[in-house]
């Protein structure tokens, strides 16, 4: 009774101005979900429709014609399940690469007595804003004879500028000084407070790092175009553009080709559409199904540094 009254009391409270606010609120919050939602639930039900419902328009929110011929066609194709293992391969040893230099570097950072530490933080700080670029990129991996090795992928991104000063600002303002300078007392040589204390009392953000690194590691596509050459190594987002490109292209001119040949190439066309929707699902379903359980560590990197405890 007590809580009906309170909030009866409560909508009395409410103005003609409050009433449009709200609405207005409600009405942008649900434009922004349907604008979201549209996509996933579109490239959900064409990987379950009949190719020729997608091509045709039939198929534009619900499935069409039940079929899983594309996930048929993706499980049955080892270039996707290579592509798996290779970008797992990548995301597993390329953050362990990122957190073996990143936290270093970031616990460095936090010390008053480190030789030219204004400089350093400026020259980090400058790679946020300004980069050689591509060219020199390139030239720089092959010049260290790098060119089509798990390091050409891994290396060029082993440190995020912007990673370095997330880390380093929980560092400086979670880790109380005063724990350090006990351990170095009790005898704890720098390297024993690093691993000892520092790490330890970092799990958060090292939590944090491991999904930043992890998730660019896993959508990663434009390195290993780039840098890699052998198909037996690309990663499973390169696979899906080329079966993006494959879809774009024309089957054929009718000029040249038989009306047999113009059948089965217009065939093969649509159920590309239909795999490349298959390969969408597969490529992102390990993130969608992890994030939930992992977004309270997204919030929490996001909000390190905005209040000093």
């Amino acid at each position: 009774m007590a809580n009906s009254a309170v909030q009866a009391k409560h909508r009395q409270r409410l103005t003609k101005d409050d009433v449009v606010f709200n609405t207005f609120n409600y009405i942008l919050i649900f434009l922004f979900v349907a604008v979201t939602l549209y996509p996933l639930v579109y490239v959900v039900s064409a990987s379950i429709s009949e190719p020729t419902k997608v091509n045709s328009g039939q198929m534009w929110l619900w499935p069409v014609g039940f079929t899983t011929i594309g996930y048929e066609k993706v499980f049955k194709d080892p270039d996707i399940w290579r592509g798996y293992a290779n970008t797992i391969y990548y995301t597993v040893f390329g953050t362990i690469i990122n957190l073996a230099f990143t936290l270093p570097c970031a616990y460095a950072l936090t010390k008053r007595t480190l030789p030219f530490k204004t400089l350093i933080n400026f020259l980090i700080l400058f790679t946020m804003f300004f980069s050689g670029g591509l060219i020199p990129l390139y030239m720089l991996v092959n010049n260290l004879k790098l060119l089509d090795t798990v390091w050409a992928v891994v290396l060029p991104t082993a440190v995020s500028a912007y990673n370095v000063i997330i880390t380093r600002t929980f560092m400086e303002t979670s880790i109380p000084g005063g724990l350090e300078e006990a351990a170095e007392i009790d005898g704890c040589s720098p390297f024993g407070v690093f691993f000892r204390i520092v790490l330890p009392l970092s799990s958060p953000i090292i939590a944090v790092m491991a999904l930043f690194y992890g998730v660019g590691h896993w959508n990663s596509y434009f390195n290993e175009m780039i840098f890699l050459s052998d198909h037996a190594k690309y990663p499973l987002q390169v696979i899906l553009r080329e079966l993006i490109i494959i879809t774009q292209i024309s089957g054929g001119d009718g000029a040249t080709i038989s009306n047999t040949e113009a059948k089965t190439a217009a065939e093969m066309q649509q159920l590309a559409g239909v795999i490349k929707y298959s390969v969408m699902i597969v490529s992102t379903l390990p993130i969608i199904v992890v994030y939930p359980f992992l977004q309270r560590f997204f919030v929490k990197g996001v909000m390190i540094g905005s209040i000093k405890g």
